[in-house]
């Protein structure tokens, strides 16, 4: 009996020490609280502990608490956090301190900052601006075989004057970079840029931060700001040395992975077998590399295939490209067929105007002007045959006399 007592006394001395110890505690809210811009498209929230909060209070927290471009919230025991956001229309945060104690939640007042927006005027930033990467092989190094490539397009804010030039930069990471090859319209504005090799990493897991600034001497142009996610943007190469083989009425297809820092299983595929003369679509969906198929001995087939890397390795991305169709069976191609058609019927109509402008414009006799031949007229030449015959012999002798006016030479001309 007296252990039970001891047990329910201890139990209750502690819960009113707890009660007592939460009522006695007074959270402070964080001083000093600034942000400021580190990066592109990234802050760094910074405050202290009240410099009166009680030391013994080990289990400090701080909620943090974002309030624009867009809401958000999370808790650190850190006094300093960083955050990636676009920052073209400012940026505004609150923090508190946290506590818990008994099961309940102690916490401050807030504390608040901002970074104001960007300066520039209104419509003239850039608009509809996409990225998309791509991965390609590695001639520099070898500790890197496979390189990203980015290219990113936008059209110019709709007030804008006609001197916009707009200037794009990426982060990632730690990586700041400049784009040096651009595409312009018409008046010379900067629209799309390009990136044959970055600092991008396919497999990381860190936004990719775009920015694009510009210049005019007739508006102060205002920046844009978008964060992008890799495998959202990542497009994916076609497999490469797809085979087809056909062994009677079986069709056996097979194909290496896309270039890609992923290796072999983290790719999904999708074929496409097509049959050309039926117009009937196949599509089928594997996670191999290989596929066998049952055809007829009197169609072609076109064959494609596209991959996706699983979710196995990475957050679900889109579809890559197909690859290059490859034509197999008996039938002739429809576009063989075209040839056999087009060319001789191509060839005759050539033929046919060429004579038709030649008759029109003479330049046929042009080319080739007619040799002239002698004077016919029977008042100029005078043509005398006399013909004897010998009974014995029976010898034709032909006498051919030409007689022509004065001025000419008289040929005579004598054939037996």
């Amino acid at each position: 009996m007296l252990p039970a007592l001891l047990i329910l006394v201890g139990a209750w001395a502690t819960l009113q020490a707890d009660l007592l110890s939460d009522r006695k505690v007074l959270l402070l809210p964080p001083v000093n609280f600034t942000i400021k811009a580190t990066g592109l498209a990234q802050v760094r929230l910074r405050w202290d502990p009240h410099p009166d909060q009680e030391q013994r209070d080990v289990d400090l927290q701080y909620h943090v608490k974002i309030n624009a471009p867009r809401e958000d919230e999370y808790n650190t025991r850190k006094t300093e956090s960083k955050y990636v956001a676009p920052l073209h229309d400012g940026f505004a945060a609150s923090v508190r301190s946290i506590l818990w104690r008994s099961h309940s939640l102690l916490a401050s007042s807030w504390v608040s900052a901002e970074l104001k927006a960007s300066p520039g005027s209104s419509g003239t930033s850039v608009i509809n601006l996409t990225c998309t990467t791509n991965t390609v092989l590695s001639s520099h190094t070898h500790l890197r075989p496979y390189q990203v490539s980015l290219r990113c397009t936008w059209l110019v804010g709709k007030d804008a004057p006609e001197d916009t030039q707009y200037f794009l930069y990426y982060r990632f990471g730690i990586w700041t970079e400049e784009c040096q090859e651009y595409s312009r319209d018409a008046l010379n504005r900067n629209t799309a840029c390009w990136f044959p090799r970055t600092f991008i990493n396919s497999k990381g897991f860190d936004k990719l931060a775009v920015h694009v600034n510009g210049s005019s001497k007739h508006a102060a142009i205002k920046p844009f700001d978008q964060l992008f996610t890799p495998h959202a943007i990542d497009q994916v190469n076609p497999p490469m040395n797809v085979t087809v083989e056909i062994e009677e009425t079986s069709l056996y297809i097979q194909w290496e992975k896309p270039v890609s820092a992923f290796p072999v299983h983290c790719f999904n595929y999708e074929l496409k077998i097509y049959n050309t003369k039926n117009g009937y679509f196949q599509i089928e969906k594997l996670a191999t590399n290989r596929f066998i198929s049952k055809i007829d001995d009197v169609s072609t087939y076109s064959i494609q295939v596209r991959a996706v890397v699983s979710s196995s390795c990475r957050a679900s991305g889109s579809w890559g490209e197909w690859s290059q169709p490859l034509y197999v069976g008996k039938e002739k191609k429809p576009l063989a067929e075209w040839h056999l058609i087009v060319f001789p019927a191509t060839a005759c109509f050539v033929l046919l105007i060429f004579s038709f402008i030649c008759r029109v414009c003479h330049i046929w006799i042009k080319l080739f002007p007619p040799v002239p031949a002698p004077k016919s007229n029977i008042k100029d030449l005078l043509v005398v045959t006399d013909y004897e015959k010998a009974a014995w012999n029976e010898t034709k002798i032909e006498v051919v006399s030409c007689v022509e006016e004065a001025g000419f030479e008289v040929m005579e001309s004598s054939v037996f």
